[in-house]
């Protein structure tokens, strides 16, 4: 996968959205085995296969990477909230000496089918991502599904978007694909320029500018609107809690 710096792919989404079960079959997959990856796993979702993070008392995420690994999947707490797991990443990756692949969002339909306000949460996560893959859609009316996929294309969404069918991907190739086709720049390091040639992409789908992105693009890169905090210490765009929405989960 890379000659230098191990990679790592973060996958936000809710818990109960099949996340464990998409990145088995992206390994089983789209790896080699000479890739010798790693799963990272929140220790508040549990799991005793796989290698957990937490959180430190410092607000910080704590986990080691495995020295052996080339490749590894960063699972977010679904149960947290996306924008602070977001921030943090970006401190945790360049302390352990790995660089981000991609990131991948995977939607459990049905909850957003039964709770429209967390269109919001999820638009937070679609904010960062590269790729969002579409899942739990069992039960969920396909004019909503529909609906919903097109609304991608009418918000310019710049990340791609595909189904998941009984765990598994359709093209695990696409979706471990280094191409970043995120609206954030928060992890970005190039310039400008380079984020403008995938927008300008005939293939590409781009984001709506007064519901998940800015408007216009300074020389110098804004702030992100997620991330911006007031002088207080508190966010400016405040998302719902999902714990709220997940009953039993």
């Amino acid at each position: 996968m890379s000659d230098e710096k191990p990679l790592v792919y973060l996958v936000l989404g809710a818990i109960g959205s099949g996340r464990r079960e998409v990145v088995a079959d992206l390994i089983a997959s789209g790896l080699d085995a000479a890739d010798t990856p790693v799963v990272l796993t929140a220790e508040s979702e549990g799991g005793t296969d796989e290698t957990t993070w937490r959180w430190n008392d410092d607000g910080e995420i704590e986990s080691a990477w495995p020295a052996t690994a080339r490749v590894g999947f960063f699972i977010a707490d679904g149960r947290g909230n996306p924008v602070d797991q977001v921030e943090a990443f970006k401190t945790w990756i360049a302390g352990v000496g790995v660089e981000l692949a991609r990131v991948i969002c995977v939607v459990h339909c049905r909850l957003l089918h039964a709770n429209p306000p967390l269109l919001h949460w999820y638009n937070a996560c679609i904010h960062f991502t590269d790729i969002v893959l579409l899942n739990q859609r069992d039960g969920v009316e396909n004019k909503w599904m529909s609906d919903y996929q097109l609304s991608f294309g009418k918000r310019h969404l710049p990340c791609l978007v595909d189904l998941v069918k009984k765990g598994r991907v359709k093209n695990p190739a696409l979706v471990l694909d280094l191409q970043a086709r995120r609206w954030s720049h928060w992890f970005d390091e190039e310039d400008e320029d380079d984020w403008k040639s995938y927008v300008s992409d005939p293939d590409t789908i781009m984001i709506d500018e007064d519901d998940v992105g800015a408007t216009e693009q300074d020389e110098e890169q804004e702030e992100d609107e997620y991330l911006t905090r007031h002088l207080g210490g508190g966010r400016k765009k405040i998302i719902p809690d999902i714990r709220d929405y997940l009953g039993e989960v």
